[in-house]
């Protein structure tokens, strides 16, 4: 099973990945980590990464899909994997299209969360996390049992992204309606391409993927 989970940032596409991870068995592939991970291998491929990267540019869109196809080969993704922060143009997606197809696998699904926008702000501006174990919180939605201290491992540590504010939350979505929406069409066409609600409660939007996953 091989899923694109689209919506801009904020949407809680992290979050659902993480369900789908742990009931599915399928691997979120996260293209940040990736060239983090490539830069760093020795291979001839990081070393390309590496260069191109150091000098402030952006990855050529045939070093990336070689990137992802090597991924895509190892062990761990032969149950099927999530793809998080690509595509992000038609000619990506294309791209990407090919380089499945030569490898007999294909998109089973191509999911956007639709959000509003305003309360995407609201959402996004007073989200933290646990500085220890990663877990997600909100001063607002989603708070600890006990104030200042993690559900999940107990610590009194946490953290804020320095991008989580409303000037940069709002140049972020003006670059995801300019550089990434566009390919929804792409997929409309396809017939591959369904809408669910993200500004749901979170298991809600569980239930609508898991409802497109199963067919219906």
């Amino acid at each position: 099973m091989n899923i694109i989970l689209l919506g801009p940032p904020g949407a809680g596409k992290g979050t659902q990945a993480k369900r789908l991870q742990d009931k599915h068995g399928l691997v979120q592939l996260s293209t940040g980590e990736m060239l983090r991970e490539l830069k760093n291998s020795g291979s001839e491929l990081g070393a390309q990464a590496k260069e191109i990267m150091d000098a402030g540019k952006l990855m050529p869109d045939d070093l990336m899909i070689e990137m992802i196809s090597q991924r895509i080969d190892a062990p761990d993704c032969a149950t099927g994997f999530i793809l998080d922060g690509f595509p992000r143009t038609t000619p990506q997606a294309e791209g990407l299209d090919k380089m499945l197809a030569d490898k007999g696998l294909k998109l089973d699904s191509v999911i956007e969360m639709a959000v509003d926008e305003a309360a995407l702000i609201a959402r996004v501006v007073g989200r933290y996390s646990c500085a220890k174990c990663g877990a997600g919180y909100h001063d607002t939605f989603q708070k600890p049992a006990k104030d200042g201290v993690c559900d999940s491992c107990g610590s009194e540590e946490f953290s804020r992204r320095a991008d989580d504010n409303e000037e940069t939350m709002r140049n972020r979505l003006a670059t995801y309606h300019e550089q990434t929406a566009p390919i929804l069409p792409y997929y409309r066409e396809k017939g591959v391409l369904k809408t669910i609600d993200g500004m749901a409660a979170i298991d809600d939007v569980t239930g609508q993927i898991e409802a497109i996953l199963a067919g219906g």
